[in-house]
């Protein structure tokens, strides 16, 4: 329940990202598209809306149960839920034109992070698109930080200890750096706290 609980409150606020990386990404009908970490699949059924063939996957079965169960309640076609490790993907080399993830990295281990990337960057196709979407570092000052570092912390102590990882290693554009990726596009949402970052493989 819980699960639902939370797929109502955050997918609401991140309504204008969803919609923003499928503008700044260029995605378009036809397109492959995979999200990984995909939790309740919601930047995935934005895909499908704009055309695209949409996988999702997570490691967590009781996120894939609710993004099914959406899936069915939205009457949404070309578009693929599994249970699957972000680190070994479940799919072929250079076979998706867009891959993303959202939220995921800052909530994963510096060397899984990398692992991820490099997973990332092999099921996608030569000059594919990846896109990443995480908080911006360093997070601006206000209310909506307050609540990020508050959501973060009741996440759980591991969650959180990677969350101040993330922030002290810089957090997307550094990532990025380490894993020698150049950001092509980037853009900055609600208020500065949300960042958009796309590369070409």
């Amino acid at each position: 329940m819980w699960l639902l609980n939370y797929s109502n409150v955050i997918d609401p606020i991140l309504k204008n990202v969803r919609i923003r990386v499928i503008k700044l990404s260029g995605i378009k009908a036809e397109d492959k598209v995979l999200d990984v970490c995909c939790g309740t699949g919601d930047q995935a059924f934005y895909y499908v809306r704009a055309g695209a063939f949409a996988y999702g996957i997570d490691l967590n079965p009781k996120m894939i149960e609710v993004a099914e169960k959406n899936k069915k309640k939205l009457n949404l076609n070309n578009i693929y839920f599994q249970v699957a490790d972000a680190q070994s993907l479940p799919f072929e080399d250079n076979f998706f034109d867009y891959v993303s993830i959202s939220f995921g990295l800052h909530e994963k281990d510096r060397e899984v992070r990398d692992i991820i990337i490099s997973e990332m960057r092999r099921v996608v196709k030569k000059g594919g698109i990846l896109i990443f979407i995480d908080f911006q570092i360093p997070l601006p000052k206000g209310i909506y930080s307050f609540l990020v570092n508050r959501i973060e912390r009741f996440a759980g102590n591991d969650h959180y200890q990677y969350f101040e990882d993330y922030l002290r290693r810089g957090g997307l554009r550094e990532i990025l750096r380490k894993n020698q990726l150049f950001i092509e596009r980037n853009e900055r949402k609600k208020n500065g706290i949300f960042e958009i970052i796309t590369v070409r493989n």
